[in-house]
């Protein structure tokens, strides 16, 4: 029979389950996964590494519309969806067979079923594992992380169907292109979907209920993106309430309240992008003394609950909801359990990349969020149209903004948005997690001619040293 006892149990293969699961096995700790769907979690198979195929797509179907300005030309450029989908999931299948030979190079168990907290014997817990209601097994830990993720919010009355309205699983794999399409919601995920169907030939409206498109991004920035998204052709509608909705005809026709206006959009494809909720229920937690708030497990910031023993990571745990700050959580975690010296996680030098065209990417607090917190502050900007490499690339359309510290020159926060920022992004994260000050920036070389370049002149323009604009 297969060993049941284990120092530690994670129940979720996700970014941040398996991740936590390898760190394990290298710190000898004996260590086994639970995962009914799929190693790899919903970012490997149902987001980020799907979603960025699928936009990769869209970037070259726009680039072959735009021939003409690197001196070339084509003539009847189609695309067959199928084969898009088709290349999209065939990355994700590669990318999860992976993560299953790493968990068996490291020799972790992976046991197929649904765990949950299934009450203690003496100092451990007990987790049962079942398969279509069926038991499949019944392990006993010292430790258990919960990294059983989330799931997508639905909106009464706009329940995804697979057919009219699609949540974020049936965007990635659609049978047919939108005409007309409505996203609800424009944070990353609505973004980027809005970004990959404009960029494949729909008509797209964006609707979303507070002021501005990207409302965790630094508003100067979600302005500039916006204007971009305008240019392509995208309709945005902000401050926007959503209200009855209506399938009929082979369409959905939906009332939307907008600027003081009330107006009947009809569209044939709504793709709802409204948030997440965490998966909570049917984990074991009653009985227990974890807390759960909105939706999510409460955690310490070495990702403790409020039961001993019992550990919360990723999407679970609340936001940011970001696959890279499960996978660091997940780390952070089994470290501080097998006795290793640790930081508690600081969430502010968590990066966050959106991959809509053009990019969006930032670190640390915006600009009016350290004003808030009462900092005096020194804020520098340089725009692409002053950077070499970003016009021979013909991506003139982009900035970087940075916010320091006027006193003691602590880079607060760096925002951009522009052709690869979200590659550029890192720098300016170890920046911060060095607690560099802008004299280490300005004092670093950067190599000429790259788009990295606008990084430097953005912090030497918040001493108004710049050279380039």
């Amino acid at each position: 029979m297969a060993d049941t006892d284990f120092d530690l149990v994670v129940i979720g293969g996700g970014p941040g389950g398996y991740v936590a699961a390898i760190r394990a096995a290298q710190l000898k700790l004996k260590v086994a996964v639970v995962e009914s769907t799929h190693l790899g979690g919903i970012c490997l198979n149902w987001g980020c590494i799907p979603t960025k195929a699928l936009l990769r797509s869209a970037e070259v179907n726009h680039l072959l519309h735009n021939l003409g300005e690197f001196g070339f030309s084509a003539d009847n450029i189609t695309f067959d969806l199928d084969k898009v989908v088709q290349r999209s999931r065939k990355i994700s299948k590669q990318l999860a067979s992976g993560v299953g030979h790493l968990l068996k190079k490291n020799k972790v168990p992976v046991f197929d079923g649904h765990g949950a907290l299934d009450g203690k014997t003496g100092e451990k817990h007990k987790v049962a594992v079942s398969k279509d209601g069926k038991p499949v097994a019944a392990l006993t830990a010292k430790h258990v992380i919960l990294a059983t993720g989330a799931r997508a919010r639905v909106l009464p009355g706009l329940e995804p169907d697979g057919d009219l309205v699609w949540s974020y699983r049936e965007a990635m794999v659609p049978k047919r292109m939108p005409g007309k399409l409505l996203v609800i919601g424009s944070g990353a995920i609505g973004i980027e979907f809005a970004s990959f169907y404009r960029n494949m030939g729909a008509e797209v409206t964006v609707a979303e209920v507070v002021d501005r498109i990207l409302p965790v991004e630094d508003e100067e920035i979600a302005a500039f993106a916006r204007k971009q998204f305008e240019k392509q052709g995208i309709r945005i509608l902000t401050g926007a309430k959503i209200g009855k909705a209506e399938k009929k005809d082979g369409g959905v026709s939906i009332v939307i309240e907008a600027g003081g206006k009330s107006e009947t959009l009809s569209v044939d494809t709504v793709i709802s992008a409204v948030g997440i909720v965490g998966n909570v229920e049917k984990i074991g937690l009653e009985g227990t003394r974890v807390v759960v708030e909105k939706t999510h497990v409460a955690i310490d910031p070495f990702c403790a609950t409020g039961e001993p023993g019992v550990y919360a990571i990723g999407d679970l745990a609340g936001p940011p909801w970001l696959a890279h700050k499960a996978s660091h959580e997940g780390v952070l975690c089994v470290e501080k359990i097998a006795g290793e010296p640790v930081h508690p996680i600081d969430w502010t030098n968590i990066p966050g990349c959106t991959y809509c065209r053009p990019q969006v990417a930032s670190v640390g607090w915006t600009e009016a969020k350290a004003k808030e917190a009462g900092r005096a502050v020194k804020v520098g900007r340089f725009p692409f149209i002053g950077n070499g490499k970003a016009i021979a690339m013909g991506e003139p359309e982009g900035m970087v903004k940075t916010v320091f510290d006027a006193k003691t020159g602590e880079l607060l926060g760096a925002h951009m948005v522009g052709a690869e920022v979200t590659e550029l992004i890192q720098g300016y994260v170890i920046a911060r997690t060095l607690e560099t000050t802008e004299a280490e920036l300005m004092h670093t070389v950067f190599p000429h001619p790259t788009v990295s370049e606008t990084m430097h002149e953005a912090v030497l323009d918040a001493w108004g040293r710049a050279i380039h604009f």
